[in-house]
């Protein structure tokens, strides 16, 4: 998208009101400057810019600005007055849009618009229109820099730092590449803000750079509040069994990464199983696998009591990891966001729809993660094979994964697995989640503590003995659950 083009277009369409939502104020009115000034001489219009500060003032030709009209319903009185054609941008004039008097002056300059050749630009980083102005106007959108742009913009911001300091910013062309790729999504200020403190602090780029980088683009884009940043990924070796699911993921690492021609990337996948049995930490590592960063949307913020605001803060959640892209979507418990029944009042189902398309049409730059405790109120378009890539079961852990498991959380502990009989441990642990040995080993820890002695086997074997797994407390929704698994799903294990 050219916004250069797409601004001429609209000024030359005559249109009376143009309304353009950005934060990049300096960039806008660099580009109208740009676009009035290469119009055809027989077209040319004059080109003001407003502000409640400092008035109106001219910007095609070197002029003082005009204070008097400063206060915004004097400022559109002068402007209805005026005959000559001209382009007037008024920056920041939302607030005054719920003054009836302005409204009433902008519909009075719009309807004689055409007949003078006036159009009004409002400029701000949100604008609601009153209903109306909306047929009189039109929206602009500035397109983001592509790859060429914000390569040239990290090389200016390179010269300039090699002029403050002696020598050439040193760069890892792999790092680089990868720096310009992660910056997509960011305007330009945003762009040369991030590469600056890239570069300023050594004066290099280097792959230790992008994981701060990311997070500093994730803080300036996520304005809000539905996704969270997961700074602490976890690897597979943290993970106990999941074989499966982790030669499917390597299997797709390098696609995802270079997409041979023809071969559409993977979207996503689906984690269904036991509570409590990893699918958690199968997401965060999955992101450390793909070497991605993990983004978690939380359905419990999502829904909004007003009509139709839930479906648009889930629009502008996923526009907003778009943004993030290349990244992971991690999407936990999905089925408490988008499970419908005979009480819904309408809104999951459209929440649904407007997921099941956006993973439908998103190019790949996301690969999404969801995960299901209750399966059972999935609803059918979700689970049905295409909507992701593939349905996974995380069961409950068997003998040598438990004996794993308790491996990795015993060394996590700073304690030597060889001193604890695992094979024993394994087997009198049956039905155990991996939470649940975890929270065995926790407990039997503060049992030796307690008691002056280091932990060992028998207490583990003892916290076994105290403890009733989930898997024999809820044994039917455990064996439902296995039962729907059955034939639907991959075995992650």
């Amino acid at each position: 998208m050219d916004s250069r083009q797409d601004l001429a277009v609209i000024l030359a369409s005559r249109v009376p009101i143009v309304i353009v939502e950005t934060h990049d104020e300096a960039r806008f009115l660099e580009l109208i400057t740009d676009v009035v000034a290469r119009g055809k001489p027989a077209d040319y219009r004059r080109l003001f810019r407003w502000t409640v500060t400092e008035g109106l003032q001219r910007l095609d030709v070197a002029l003082e600005p005009q204070l008097h009209n400063a206060p915004p319903d004097q400022v559109l009185r002068h402007i209805r007055s005026v005959k000559e054609p001209a382009v007037y941008v008024l920056l920041d004039f939302h607030p005054y849009l719920n003054d009836p008097v302005n409204v009433r002056l902008l519909k009075d300059i719009a309807v004689a618009a055409r007949e003078h050749r006036r159009t009004l630009v409002l400029v701000s980083h949100a604008l609601d229109l009153p209903a109306e102005l909306q047929p009189l106007s039109a929206c602009l959108t500035l397109s983001l820099p592509n790859e060429d742009q914000r390569r040239d913009i990290v090389s200016g911001v390179a010269r300039d730092w090699a002029e403050q300091h002696p020598g050439r910013v040193k760069a890892n062309p792999e790092a680089l590449e990868l720096l310009i790729r992660n910056l997509s999504g960011l305007d330009r200020d945003g762009v040369e803000r991030l590469a600056r403190a890239a570069i300023h602090d050594d004066g290099a780029i280097t792959a230790s750079d992008l994981p701060e980088v990311t997070k500093a683009k994730y803080e300036l884009l996520n304005r809000g509040g539905l996704l969270s940043f997961e700074y602490d990924l976890a690897h597979f070796a943290d993970v106990g069994g999941l074989t499966k699911l982790k030669d499917w993921l390597e299997q797709r690492r390098k696609v995802l990464a270079e997409p041979p021609p023809g071969l559409d990337p993977p979207r996503g996948l689906l984690l269904a199983g036991v509570q409590g049995c990893g699918k958690s930490l199968a997401a965060r590592a999955t992101a450390g696998v793909l070497g991605r960063p993990l983004l978690r949307l939380d359905f419990a913020v999502l829904y909004d009591k007003y009509h139709g605001e839930t479906e648009r803060r889930l629009r502008e959640a996923l526009q907003q990891a778009e943004l993030m892209a290349p990244c992971v979507l991690w999407i936990d418990e999905i089925e408490k966001g988008l499970a419908t029944g005979d009480s819904d009042s309408g809104t999951s189902r459209r929440v649904l729809g407007s997921f099941l398309t956006w993973l439908a049409e998103q190019q790949g730059g996301v690969f999404v993660v969801a995960t299901a405790n209750e399966v059972g109120r999935l609803p059918p378009e979700l689970v049905r094979k295409g909507r992701f890539d593939e349905l996974f079961f995380v069961d409950l852990p068997d003998t040598l994964t438990r004996g794993k498991i308790l491996e990795i959380h015993v060394k996590r502990r700073d304690m030597d697995a060889k001193s604890f009989d695992l094979q024993q441990l394994a087997q009198a642990s049956e039905g155990f989640s991996g939470a649940e040995l975890e929270q065995a080993v926790v407990a039997g820890w503060y049992a030796a503590h307690a008691a002056g002695d280091s932990l060992d086997t028998g207490h583990l074997l003892a916290e076994f003995l105290r403890t009733r797994p989930l898997s024999v407390v809820m044994s039917e929704r455990v064996a439902a659950l296995r039962a729907w698994a059955d034939g639907r799903c991959v075995p992650a294990a």
